[in-house]
């Protein structure tokens, strides 16, 4: 059985790029049974999509990472030779320790962060819910979780790590200077948009603000706070309200242009306004950024905020990586005895069906009345004789070199001693 993985992620591909393979949660089912029938052998298979990266993991009878990879850069309507240039290819061990690596948050713009574990465990639901998970990828993601949890509870990762969310806030805090005069407007209501939202409450700004698409969802957000709702078709025009904008939706398209902005400012007679995008693909145009009085980070913007403390975690991720080295060895070990199951499996309908043949000749015996110690005696001669002949054909045919061999097998596996 082959284990591999494609993908790219923050460190291998720009925001702008990664963007093109942003798969919202609705679109997992879907894609997976697309990507399944483009291939070949129908193999398992699971994708991962977050802001930082899109992963695909795939277990088969043999591994098919081009046509994987040309299945992708055509999803993403780009050249298989550009992607290929971005992405990173692994296979079996090397799949499975990234696998490992990602779900503990060492692979993360903020190291230890746990969302991603979350984010795996909604890629394995929806793989599921898709009939795209077989028995191999199942062990593999159930013991990335079991290493993950052993990592988190095991080391220090996750400790003082900065999370996006919070690192918003420390850079909102570089510009205004007292964030409790800052009117705040949060884009979309999902989970990145909820850290965001108690980040800054808890540095209770003048106001908060949330617009969504579903009233409901984005009310039921805005009544945690003590916030205000509006909705997303009035955000244009009312953009010019706000100080500082968080977004973080799952659109495809930009949601907040150029001209909106531009407008903004001149109803704020050029007050800065300090803007967070979080989305993947973009939810705010990118021209923005060029604007005076306009200070837009993107979630790679980020990067160099989140590192801080990194250092000071360097031993607890040598201690993670010796756990995962033993999550892999584990996993691989597994893989390699399914190597061996219908080996076993055909063994054991073979000494079956000898017993049956014996066993039925025994009674037949001893319901014509044959003494029962003689037929115990035919019955195991019989099932030793059935087992030994193929290994007693092998001695005596074939030629030297053959017997040799035959020879070294049968005291392997029939005259060793019991220790």
């Amino acid at each position: 059985m082959a284990v591999w993985a494609l993908g790219i992620n923050h460190t291998t591909a720009p925001l702008d790029l990664r963007g093109r393979f942003a798969f919202a949660s609705e679109q997992l089912e879907p894609t997976l049974r697309g990507l399944r029938q483009a291939l070949s052998r129908q193999p398992e298979a699971a994708i991962v999509s977050t802001c930082n990266r899109t992963e695909i993991y795939c277990a088969g009878d043999r591994a098919e990472i081009e046509p994987t990879l040309d299945w992708l850069a055509h999803s993403g309507g780009v050249t298989p030779s550009l992607l290929r240039s971005h992405a990173y290819t692994l296979e079996d061990g090397l799949a499975a320790r990234h696998a490992f690596r990602v779900a503990s948050g060492l692979d993360s713009m903020v190291l230890g962060e746990p969302q991603i574990l979350g984010q795996f465990k909604d890629a394995v639901r929806a793989a599921e819910h898709a009939g795209a998970l077989g028995s191999t990828l199942s062990q593999l993601f159930q013991r990335s979780f079991a290493v993950a949890k052993q990592v988190r509870s095991s080391t220090e990762i996750g400790a003082h790590s900065i999370s996006m969310a919070a690192a918003a806030v420390r850079l909102a805090g570089q510009l205004f200077e007292n964030l409790g005069e800052v009117k705040v407007l949060f884009v979309g209501a999902g989970e990145m948009v909820g850290l965001c939202v108690t980040h800054f409450a808890a540095r209770k700004p003048k106001s908060i603000t949330i617009a969504n698409r579903s009233m409901e969802r984005g009310e039921k957000l805005a009544a945690r706070f003590g916030g205000n709702v509006m909705r997303l078709g009035d955000l244009p025009e009312r953009l010019h309200e706000f100080d500082a904008v968080i977004s973080c939706t799952a659109s495809t398209l930009p949601i907040i242009g150029l001209g909106a902005v531009e407008r903004a400012l001149k109803k704020r007679k050029h007050r800065p306004m300090f803007m967070v995008d979080l989305a993947v693909p973009r939810d705010v145009e990118p021209e923005v950024k060029a604007l005076q009085d306009v200070y837009l980070y993107t979630v790679d913007d980020l990067a160099g905020v989140v590192q801080t403390g990194q250092a000071s975690r360097q031993a607890a991720v040598a201690q993670a990586e010796a756990i995962i080295d033993a999550g892999v060895q584990s996993f691989m070990h597994w893989v390699d005895q399914r190597g061996t199951v219908p080996l076993i499996q055909q063994l054991n309908a073979q000494a079956d069906e000898w017993r049956a043949a014996e066993i039925s000749r025994a009674r037949k015996l001893l319901a014509k009345g044959e003494n029962v110690d003689a037929v115990l005696e035919a019955l195991s001669r019989g099932l030793t004789q059935k087992m030994l002949h193929g290994a007693m054909a092998e001695l005596n045919t074939g030629d030297a070199y053959a017997r040799s061999q035959a020879s070294s097998a049968v005291q392997h596996f029939f005259l060793r001693k019991e220790r």
